[in-house]
């Protein structure tokens, strides 16, 4: 059945509406990918399992050092054990009853209260190391997306150079100045210039992936800003940094607050043993009438009783407790060493990085100064192509060469991008080894 034509002009006329209004929907999106490198963090901290854990580890740990300090604190319980007996009465016909009790003296709670605000410093720490791991897992993401988007615009400019090398080399071939090869050659080059594409476009889309899984963002269309990225300090102060900067890695920071923390436990253990512990209680109960207790207890018997006072212990002697302290003095042995191993390990990464960068600063010197020529050589060429060489009976300057020299200056930049990108990565590991990836992180938005 054929549509009536009212029908087919609104159709008709619906078009050019809907098109403009998915444009405008995709020109939104496209303008709420992009995001800044600091955002990126920001969500990504928000964002990251591993910084809830190490949030809840911080509040843990203040929570622990709360409740050794509120030892000290008398508390306070209601209660009752309202029954009927037959016979003689077993304990206290306790109606209802409060009790209060504290801790007055106690030599080890003292060293416990130091290990538990070691342990929330060392918690403290480790959370500062995860959000400079998420951090560093983001900016290493996020340049190396950038670096793919600035690599494919040049890819994009050399494939045209390529597909017009290809068009030349074909018409010389079939005007018989160039041979076959020749053609195959031009078409060997326009088809690695793809292949490259194709691969940095493809590593550019699991850049997109992975900067959404930690920051909760849609992967579609997600673009950096260049701009947001802050310079590394430069490769000559980061080589020569000092080993004294190695403990300021709050990794190793919280390693070694960690032992402070089980040192300080093994001493509140090993003074357990042949010290006093003085404690505070109160009670008050109310006896029960209705049980008839007057005739097994004919004097004193009363129904409100209060007590206070204070109980004195001397350990003198208890194995439990020696074993106890004998494990703990290991943890904290334990404890110790994995902090030392933790700075060995720090100390030699620094210093694998610092002779990479020097190794990759030579690198990128070597790319800038061959890019440099590619551009000379390529301003040359095209000097010649217009105006001739000048000299007589000299071989003119041929198109393709011309286009040869624009993809050669092409590559050529393609190389310093390379060099400054793997410099760049190192830079990075290399903040985050000396706990300075947040500042780099928030230099951006200075």
């Amino acid at each position: 059945m054929r549509e009536s034509k009212p029908f087919r002009t609104r159709t008709r006329s619906l078009v050019p509406s809907s098109i403009a209004a998915a444009l405008f929907l995709l020109t939104s999106l496209a303008a709420a990918a992009q995001i800044s490198l600091s955002t990126a963090v920001d969500l990504a901290e928000k964002n990251s399992p591993a910084v809830r854990a190490a949030v809840a580890n911080v509040q843990k740990a203040e929570g622990a050092l709360a409740e050794s300090r509120d030892a000290y604190i008398p508390n306070f319980n209601l209660g009752g054990s309202p029954g009927y007996a037959y016979g003689f009465p077993f304990g206290y016909p306790s109606l209802f009853s409060a009790t209060s009790q504290s801790l007055l003296l106690s030599f080890p709670q003292r060293d416990y209260i130091r290990a538990a605000r070691a342990a929330v410093d060392s918690a403290t720490l480790n959370l500062k190391d995860v959000q400079q791991q998420v951090a560093l897992d983001v900016s290493q993401n996020y340049v190396e997306l950038d670096y793919d988007l600035r690599e494919i615009a040049v890819l994009e400019e050399e494939t045209g150079f390529a597909g017009t090398l290809v068009q030349i080399e074909q018409d010389r071939v079939q005007a018989g100045v160039d041979p076959r090869v020749a053609e195959l050659q031009a078409e060997l080059t326009a088809a690695q210039v793809d292949e490259k594409r194709i691969h940095l476009l493809g590593d550019a889309e699991a850049m997109r992936q992975k900067l959404a899984h930690l920051t909760g963002l849609p992967a579609i269309g997600l673009t950096s800003v260049s701009a947001s990225i802050p310079p590394p300090p430069t490769a000559d102060a980061l080589a020569n940094a000092g080993e004294e900067a190695a403990p300021n890695s709050p990794g190793v920071a919280a390693a070694y607050a960690n032992a402070k923390s089980k040192l300080y436990a093994s001493f509140g253990d090993v003074r357990q043993n042949y010290r006093p512990l003085v404690t505070f209680g109160a009670q008050y109960s109310l006896f029960e009438k209705f049980a008839d207790y007057t005739k097994y207890f004919p004097t004193g018997f009363q129904y409100n009783n209060v007590a206070i006072g204070v109980v004195v212990t001397f350990p003198l002697f208890d194995a439990t407790r020696r074993a106890k302290a004998r494990e703990s003095a290991a943890d904290a042995v334990h404890a110790q060493a994995d902090a030392d191993a933790a700075l060995d390990v720090l100390s030699e990464q620094r210093s694998t990085m610092r002779e990479t960068l020097l190794e990759l600063g030579a690198q990128q010197r070597v790319a800038q100064v061959e890019s440099e020529m590619a551009q000379e050589q390529l301003k040359t060429i095209e000097t010649e192509l217009t105006n001739g060489t000048g000299t007589p009976n000299s071989p003119q300057v041929s198109p393709s060469e011309a286009q040869k020299a624009h993809i050669e200056e092409r590559e050529r930049y393609q190389d310093v991008l390379d060099t400054n990108f793997s410099l760049m990565k190192v830079e990075l590991n290399l903040l985050r080894a000396t706990g300075q990836m947040d500042a780099w992180v928030r230099a951006s938005l200075q």
